[in-house]
């Protein structure tokens, strides 16, 4: 690819330190970047900026790349080609490429606000919420009225753990935009972690309120719920909410799960363990399933499955030890 592209390779090194994961986990809600900027505003010739349009309107992203890499060497003061790349890098899933392309750009000239969220998007996936919690609140001062920063802010928070913060990152976004559904349901997951069970399932019933409302819905507000009213024992209340989010995707392997778990606990252990498998089956590194497989197994005398069980629970949570068996 050329000189260009080896500064840009070298700045990751510079810029991203050590550590930075190569391939970070898109989060639960699916962060997106806002949309490339508009091709007119690149420093192209007409046939040059309609292949690029082309190749993204179609989804070409790598086609995309290379063009614009190709550009940038001719080009290098060019911040505009840069942030247009780190954006098309986020739209194709290379995130850490989309961090090295902006703070390239940054270092020419500052970047416009699209670009610096994109830039925080980016940090988050590659699990540096520190790097990312500065772009965002400078991002907040510049634009008080954007429900998303602080929508952002309160799960870096609660990743940190710092629940209490969290809750108040929510409810400023919920102050500047009601109607986001996101936000109440994780303002409950803040309620669950502070043992606030009652705020908690009120705040997720708000989220199953208004994520019907809004096509198509997401499967997590139910799930959510569901899976508390199971710790708490309200399992009838649980089932209900748990069916309705395999309505909205009947390939969630985490609904799969928590019913099977519901199931369990009812003494269903033929249907427990069907969706159970189901669970493993739609998620071959979801560990859990597994872990609830082998607990039925042994209470039905079947010891090698049992055992078959739980060393492909210890095998996968070796291989991603994040989760924790109910």
């Amino acid at each position: 690819m050329g000189r260009m592209w080896a500064r840009i390779v070298l700045l990751a090194f510079s810029c991203l330190l050590a550590g930075t994961a190569a391939n970070g986990q898109v989060l639960q809600d699916g962060p997106t970047s806002p949309p490339p900027p508009a091709a007119s505003t690149l420093p192209l010739e007409p046939q040059q900026r309609a292949t690029l349009e082309k190749a993204v309107r179609t989804r070409d992203y790598e086609g995309a790349e290379k063009q614009l890499v190709a550009e940038i060497e001719q080009k290098p003061k060019s911040p505009e080609l840069l942030k247009f790349l780190g954006s098309i890098f986020f739209l194709d899933g290379k995130y850490l490429n989309t961090a090295i392309a902006l703070k390239k750009a940054e270092a020419i000239a500052p970047l416009d606000n699209p670009s610096r969220f994109t830039l925080a998007l980016a940090y988050i996936i590659l699990n540096h919420r520190d790097w990312a919690r500065p772009e965002l609140e400078r991002l907040a001062q510049l634009e008080p009225s954007n429900a998303l920063y602080p929508y952002w802010l309160g799960r870096i928070d609660y990743d940190a753990m710092q629940f209490t913060a969290a809750v108040s990152s929510f409810n400023k976004a919920i102050e500047l935009d009601p109607a986001y559904m996101k936000t109440y349901d994780n303002l409950g997951l803040c309620y669950e972690a502070l043992g606030d069970y009652d705020d908690a399932i009120k705040t997720y019933q708000e989220a199953i309120r208004r994520n019907r409302e809004k096509p198509p819905p997401s499967p997590w507000p139910p799930l959510n719920l569901g899976a508390l009213l199971i710790k708490l024992g309200r399992l009838d209340e649980a089932e209900t909410v748990l069916r309705e989010s395999l309505q909205y995707d009947l390939r969630f392997p985490q609904a799969h799960y928590q019913l099977g778990l519901l199931l369990e606990k009812q003494k269903k252990n033929d249907e427990a363990i069907a969706e159970l498998r189901q669970a493993a089956t739609l998620s071959p590194s979801y560990a859990e399933p597994h872990y609830v497989l082998g607990r039925i197994y042994r209470r039905k005398g079947a010891t090698k499955s049992a055992e078959a069980a739980w060393a492909t629970f210890q095998k996968l949570k070796k291989e991603d030890p994040k989760e924790r068996p109910h």
